[in-house]
């Protein structure tokens, strides 16, 4: 009975689909474009049908909204995959295999019932590429998008993937747009929240790090929401992901080879393009390679900024800084990053996620700049035991940036 009513609603879908899309065609609808008109369409269609259906010569749609909506998903949204897009406790969607489609929910992973095929999840693949302007194909067999939503899509090409293409969505929820919000979440403590609003006043670098889907994103849109509107800020990312209120930004991404192997501009190239526009204060969204090298010259020299980095701890997050810079060239030598790493970065802030699935703030580190026999010294501020978020006593380099700033940073960790 079950198998013959889904067949029966599967054919109905099936139906009105086929009816929508040839209106589509005709009227010259965009349905990337024009989702309202695309409902409207669809409701027409699930109307006229049930009319017809007075007569006896069709089966009536059990419930038009919910078809309305099916017929959207198909015809303008993702398909099978627009409700776990729309759902707001989803985090991230990834298919393994056509009968494999997981999904996030706050920090755990779950498979769901959803079963595709192969030629449905080319189909939508093509349909996010569409609205991104990137491309996979043999000469480019990885692809990171943005989707107009705001939510970011990795793609393997099949080959390089065995079997199949696997396909991630990272979604964008933006659950926290200040560093109170992290507060409110458990993220953070509103000792630590303070200190660190505080640090990004008086212009200090900070190195947000973290395992995957620990949060690094969010946190780092948390901090740039306090750096002050006077200030001009140049953002450098793979792709848009970075979101928080400024009067004074300029967001710059990456962009791919274009079919005849030209036109790339790579993470490096935005950071070094990002020191001609007059900056105030630099974000590199993610720092995974020779990039990390221009960026730690431009805080260097002056300019303060901040960046995310994938690493296990506040120490192994400097280590592989240290490291990543190396790959800039054979002329690059440990000698000159290690001092340039100690002398660049001021505060690292590592995240991570508890056994419940919650993402927290693990500890935040000073580095006060110095270096003994090759490894950089470290203070931490705040640390995180059975109690919580904790001050350590610690202090962060660079007091007298916060006196400029009018900031009592003594009072700000001596008050915990």
């Amino acid at each position: 009975m079950v198998v013959a009513y889904a067949d029966a609603h599967g054919a109905l879908v099936e139906l009105l689909d086929a009816r929508v899309r040839e209106r589509i065609r005709a009227d010259g609808v965009d349905p990337q474009e024009e989702t309202a008109l695309v409902r409207r369409i669809a409701e027409e269609a699930v109307r006229a049908h049930d009319e017809r259906s007075l007569t006896g010569q069709v089966v009536p749609v059990p419930d038009p909204q919910r078809m309305v909506g099916e017929l959207v998903a198909r015809v303008a949204g993702f398909g099978p995959l627009q409700p776990y897009l729309d759902d707001p406790e989803v985090e991230e969607i990834w298919i393994n295999e056509p009968s494999q489609v997981f999904i996030a929910r706050q920090g755990r992973h779950e498979l769901t019932t959803t079963v595709l095929t192969r030629t449905q999840v080319a189909e939508l693949v093509e349909r996010m590429l569409k609205s991104s302007g990137r491309r996979i194909d043999l000469s480019q067999p990885f692809v990171d998008a943005m989707l107009p939503d705001g939510n970011r899509l990795h793609v393997v090409l099949e080959g390089i993937a065995r079997g199949f293409m696997p396909v991630n969505i990272r979604k964008h929820t933006l659950r926290a747009t200040r560093l109170g919000d992290l507060v409110d979440l458990g993220s953070l403590s509103h000792n630590a929240a303070s200190f660190l609003e505080a640090s990004v006043r008086a212009g200090l670098n900070i190195l947000v790090a973290g395992g995957t889907q620990t949060g690094k994103t969010t946190f780092l849109n948390c901090l740039a929401a306090a750096i002050p509107g006077t200030e001009r800020v140049i953002s450098a990312e793979e792709v848009f992901e970075l979101r928080f209120p400024h009067p004074d930004w300029v967001p710059l991404q990456t962009r791919q080879a274009g079919l005849e192997g030209t036109g790339e501009v790579t993470l490096r190239s935005l950071v070094k393009e990002s020191l001609r526009m007059r900056p105030s204060r630099i974000i590199v969204g993610e720092v995974r390679a020779e990039e990390s090298l221009d960026m730690l010259l431009a805080l260097n020299s002056g300019l303060p900024g901040m960046c995310t980095l994938h690493a296990n701890s506040a120490r192994d997050a400097l280590t592989k800084l240290s490291a990543l810079p190396l790959l800039a060239g054979p002329n690059v030598h440990a000698g000159f990053v290690t001092p340039t790493v100690a002398g660049s970065v001021d505060l690292v802030v590592h995240l991570g996620i508890d056994a419940s699935g919650a993402r927290r703030t693990l500890e935040i580190v000073a580095v006060p700049g110095r270096v003994e026999q090759g490894v950089i010294e470290t203070e931490p501020i705040f640390l995180r035991d059975e109690h919580g978020l904790r001050a350590t006593g610690g202090m962060p380099p660079h007091v007298e940036r916060y006196r400029r700033a009018n900031i009592d940073v003594l009072a700000l960790l001596g008050g915990h």
